[in-house]
């Protein structure tokens, strides 16, 4: 999710301030076609991780509102208002759908970046984009996919068809409110289900404004509810929700493991995990450009503040040319100092909240305490703006032991390993529980298709990192979870495979 600079001219002249000052979002659930109060009349408040503005008070969704969010679903499911439309219908919904997220571009960025932190030029230019072209995309797939005709013996017609789970849960975090919850409405509803959408208690607002503009769109009232609310009280509610098919869930690996036992202890709903990452960033010698190396893992890990789970935090360079690569790489820093989100051109913003902040900044003293040198960076910045803003920070001399290379961090801290040769390499780079992603930077075409080949992860890079396509599924192995999102592979968690067994007389 590298980013991309602002291109137009028009959104760079905006007076985002204003348009802020001016915004008044709706915090209010959205269940059956209609703006609610939480049952229980709840609120919390929204404030804004930029300057620590309350933005608004938000409906405190709990078990009576996700109990309201599921039957209407499961009305919606069974009535077939959108189940048994046909695919061509859906897709029209979801293009449509799609258009709107679009034409709400503005609106929807600015949003995002005031609930969440993140530069506005990258709210425009990837947040938005980024989630119209995933609706789409589904809903343009969903009528060229074809069932199959088994090959069985002449005395029998065996049909597999794939069906629509039912009603689907989905969990997404705070980190792309818009993108994650794209990556799992869109192939979820082009496949007919219905969905209940709990968004991160720290950045709702997007998840709400889609669920407006989805029925704006034709999708019929029921088959897009969003409750928000805490994990612990609308999320878990969710998870163990018995009329609930499926869950997919985007998060950290410590609530992961909670969502396999709520399925336990429920209805033994599939769940689809996409959890945390500790993705090294593998540098050879024999690679060609070094400068190329440091601008791409810097790029990747200071993008979006360092709260990304395929974050390359682990920067992996071969002894040799370690003190090359590091010096490139701070050299990188000064492009990615915290900036006013809402200055066009700012690229790094702020943390999501207060929380976080401290979070991030106990890593940075835990590194510091373990030994590791901290070559740059490792402050709280802009204090005076109310906001949470963390400097871009390097540390050497990491081992693999230390906790800043064990655990994930979800902030602007890369840690530099180095390492002998190849063996040492992977070893190191497998030595790890997560494994969402990684990279290979060699001139060698053996080479780097010999230790990708090696390396533990649902995705590898080769000379480049973070570049991708809706084509191709995202997800991990070990603890990054088990779920694929995007490309055709993620109709498969939210669609049942049906076997029809037909005897023929011959």
């Amino acid at each position: 999710m590298s980013g991309t600079d602002l291109k137009s001219p028009e959104q760079l002249s905006v007076n985002w301030h204003q348009r802020a000052l001016d915004l008044r979002p709706d915090g209010r659930a959205l269940i059956d076609g209609r703006r609610v109060d939480a049952v229980s009349g709840d609120t919390f408040a929204c404030h804004s991780p930029v300057d620590g503005r309350l933005l608004t008070q938000v409906a405190r969704g709990q078990a009576a509102d996700i109990d309201a969010a599921v039957r209407s679903a499961r009305a919606a499911f069974e009535d077939g208002r959108w189940s048994k439309q046909p695919p061509a219908a859906r897709k029209r919904a979801l293009q449509r759908f799609a258009g709107l997220i679009l034409a709400a571009q503005e609106e929807l960025a600015l949003l995002e970046t005031l609930d969440m932190g993140k530069p506005i030029q990258y709210s425009l230019a990837v947040d938005v984009p980024a989630a119209a072209r995933c609706i789409a995309w589904y809903g343009e797939a969903i009528d060229k996919l074809y069932d199959e005709v088994a090959p069985t013996p002449a005395t029998a017609l065996a049909l597999i068809t794939r069906e629509p789970m039912g009603v689907v849960g989905a969990i997404v975090p705070w980190n792309y409110p818009m993108i994650m919850a794209a990556w799992k409405l869109g192939p979820a509803l082009a496949a007919g289900n219905s969905v209940v959408l709990k968004p991160s208690e720290k950045s709702p607002l997007t998840a709400l404004r889609l669920a407006e503009l989805a029925l704006q769109a034709g999708i019929p009232e029921g088959v897009f509810n969003v409750v928000p609310g805490y994990g612990h009280e609308a999320g878990e509610a969710l998870a163990l929700h018995m009329d609930v098919d499926a869950i997919g869930f985007t998060g950290s690996t410590r609530v992961g493991r909670r969502m396999l036992g709520y399925a336990g202890e429920s209805n033994l709903k599939r769940v689809f995990n996409e959890l945390g990452g500790k993705s090294a960033f593998v540098v050879f010698e024999d690679h060609e450009d070094l400068d190329q190396a440091a601008r791409a893992v810097a790029g990747a890990m200071f993008f979006n503040q360092g709260e990304s789970c395929n974050a390359p935090s682990r920067l992996l360079v071969q002894d040799s040319i370690a003190d090359a690569v590091i010096d490139a790489v701070v050299g990188q820093t000064p492009r990615y100092q915290p900036g006013d989100p809402l200055a066009p051109q700012t690229t790094m913003g702020a943390l999501v909240d207060e929380g976080q902040l401290q979070t991030v900044l106990r890593y940075i003293e835990a590194g510091r305490s373990e030994g590791a040198n901290c070559l740059i960076g490792g402050a709280r910045a802009r204090v005076a703006s109310g906001g949470y803003y963390v400097e871009p920070t390097v540390f050497d001399g990491v081992r693999n032991d230390m906790t800043i290379a064990r655990e994930e961090i979800f902030g602007p801290v890369l840690s530099v390993i180095r390492f002998k040769d190849e063996a040492e390499a992977i070893a190191l780079a497998n030595d790890s529980s997560y494994g969402l992603q990684a990279s290979v930077w060699s001139s060698h075409i053996d080479r780097a298709h010999r230790v990708a080949r090696a390396l533990k992860a649902g995705t590898v890079h080769v000379n480049q990192y973070d570049e991708d396509d809706i084509t191709v599924p995202f997800g991990g192995v070990k603890q990054s979870g088990n779920g694929r999102d995007k490309s055709l592979h993620a109709f498969d968690k939210y669609t049942e495979l049906k076997t029809t067994w037909i005897r023929l007389s011959v």
